[in-house]
């Protein structure tokens, strides 16, 4: 039977990852313009802007969370512009405010979308992320090498639970967030201990992330329900 074009419900589908991939292909094209901000550009934002130069900085890192550039040149700009204490939390809003922005991005325009495209494939890996919810995001997040705006728009796209995506993502992002600006803060004096401990810091994380994803692999999906084995598989 043909498709009626105007009642197709499949168009509004595409039509909604396209416009994702529009705003990711976008962001990424403005990056690669503009090019990230360095620390003496950020400091000159930030001074031109007075005292709502914190709310543009926490906007400015907000928006970039929605393009794959490396977000954590900019957590190290704020240890050297704002310090320690205040640089680690006007990260730790923004990142926070930036995943929730494409993780919702992606739920709304691309999960239908790639359900579509994927078939029953993801199922298992949706399985595995509503069981395990904040674990697995705590897990992904404590590791500095994962992509910061993939795993954002990832969750979004699978089938993690908001409250988990949130909660996991506000409590594994706050190791990485204090070692990258610290490591910004003293990295005039890379021969301190303070230096030393920031990279202890990351090094570890990435290792235990590594370690942790040996250990707890999705396993191997079983034969389907109701074949000759007669188990559950649950």
């Amino acid at each position: 039977m043909p498709d009626d074009a105007a009642g197709d419900p499949s168009r509004g589908v595409w039509l909604r990852l396209a416009v994702l991939l529009l705003i990711v292909g976008g962001a990424a094209a403005v990056v690669a313009v503009r090019g990230v901000p360095d620390v003496d550009s950020l400091k000159a934002l930030v001074a031109d802007a007075g005292t709502a130069g914190p709310v543009l900085f926490v906007v400015v890192y907000a928006l970039a969370t929605l393009a794959p550039l490396p977000k954590n040149v900019l957590s190290a700009a704020a240890g050297v512009v704002f310090g320690i204490v205040a640089g680690t939390g006007l990260v730790l809003v923004a990142a926070l405010l930036g995943a929730v922005a494409a993780f919702w991005l992606g739920r709304a325009l691309g999960r239908d979308g790639v359900r579509r495209l994927t078939g029953r494939r993801l199922d298992r890996l949706d399985q595995v992320l509503e069981r395990r919810g904040v674990l697995a995001v705590v897990a992904v997040r404590l590791v500095p090498v994962f992509p910061f705006t993939a795993v954002n728009y990832g969750s979004g796209l699978l089938g993690v639970r908001f409250r988990d995506y949130l909660l996991g993502t506000a409590v594994g992002i706050v190791p990485g967030t204090v070692a990258f600006v610290a490591l910004g803060h003293y990295g005039t004096a890379p021969r301190s201990w303070q230096f030393a401990l920031s990279v202890v810091v990351l090094g570890a994380l990435s290792l235990g992330g590594w370690v942790a994803g040996r250990r707890h692999r999705m396993p191997p999906a079983g034969p389907p329900a109701g074949t000759a084995s007669g188990t559950d598989g649950a």
